[in-house]
């Protein structure tokens, strides 16, 4: 009797180690913030990701596969993207691609201002996010909605004349967080907001990133935004990447270590992968989110290629 109960305890533990590594979908949903506008970060291994839009990106959703690969964790990774775009085309325009499937996750953002006719009101954000959330949750009733904050934009900080003029550079960050926030806490069904905007901020605060690319960038400083002062850079997209990955799987952004194979494969020194992984850890801490280490890995890692 002793010996089958054994046998029992056996055989459900092999059934949880299986249901522990279970695949799961993730779908983004966004514009140029997500596919990586401006940076090498767009096209970077497409090959590991499916675009259903069918145009070759591999952006943010190819750094959250990649992260996801080194620590193990199984996900198939998808994305729907187009340029300029808030939450209003993709229902209007691309309902068939996102409705294609019962995603687990589903990770989006609109509009970098929020509102591109009135910068910094929240309100079509909020009604289109509501929408957006009943369409995933009427495919997948369990589905996992996250919702990504983005940054602070210089092109409208520093000109004058602009929205955010005469404000600090993490004041449109700070804005739009709010916005999302505000989202999630209206609509049921967001999981939870990935504060980017707010971990830019923390990057600058911290002196990991120059906060005005208009006047030079200061020495071992990063600039997080490419040539047009609007899109992020390849720093930019990592470090978004690197927040969106430890706010949806639990996992210690600093679990990835300084040999972290895509920050190195696109041009960036140890020095400042471990950087931007410090600057994730702190925000995704500092939002109340309890990180993990996954077993059996333990950072610093040498520098090793991307799975293929």
């Amino acid at each position: 009797m002793r010996s089958s109960w054994f046998v029992l305890g056996l055989m459900a533990l092999a059934v949880g180690s299986a249901d522990a590594q279970q695949t799961r979908s993730i779908l983004f949903i966004g514009n140029s913030f997500t596919f990586g506008s401006g940076s090498a970060v767009r096209f970077w291994r497409a090959n590991t990701v499916t675009d259903l839009n069918e145009e070759g990106i591999g952006g943010v959703p190819a750094l959250f596969k990649s992260f996801a690969d080194q620590t193990e964790l199984p996900y198939d990774v998808y994305l729907e993207t187009r340029g300029g775009s808030a939450f209003d085309f993709h229902l209007r325009e691309k309902l068939a691609e996102i409705t294609s499937e019962a995603w687990d996750v589903v990770v989006a953002h609109s509009y970098s201002t929020l509102d591109r006719e009135n910068p910094n009101d929240p309100t079509a954000l909020i009604a289109t996010g509501r929408e957006l959330s009943d369409v995933l949750h009427r495919r997948s009733p369990s589905v996992e909605f996250y919702v990504t904050a983005t940054w602070s934009r210089p092109d409208l900080t520093y000109p004058e004349g602009t929205p955010w003029y005469g404000e600090s550079i993490d004041q449109m960050g700070s804005d739009v967080d709010a916005g999302y926030d505000r989202l999630a806490a209206e609509v049921q069904g967001v999981k939870a907001v990935n504060p980017v905007g707010e971990a830019f901020n923390r990057a600058m605060r911290t002196g990991v990133a120059d906060p005005n690319p208009y006047d030079g960038i200061d020495a071992d400083k990063i600039d997080l935004w490419t040539y047009d002062h609007y899109h992020a850079s390849t720093y930019g997209y990592y470090l978004e990447a690197l927040v969106v990955f430890g706010n949806v799987t639990g996992v210690d952004p600093n679990a990835l270590g300084p040999g972290e194979c895509s920050g190195l494969e696109l041009g960036m020194s140890r020095g400042q992968v471990e950087a931007l992984q410090q600057v994730a850890h702190d925000e995704l801490a500092a939002a109340g989110l309890r990180l993990r280490m996954p077993a059996g890995i333990t950072p610093p890692r040498r520098p090793s290629p991307c799975p293929a």
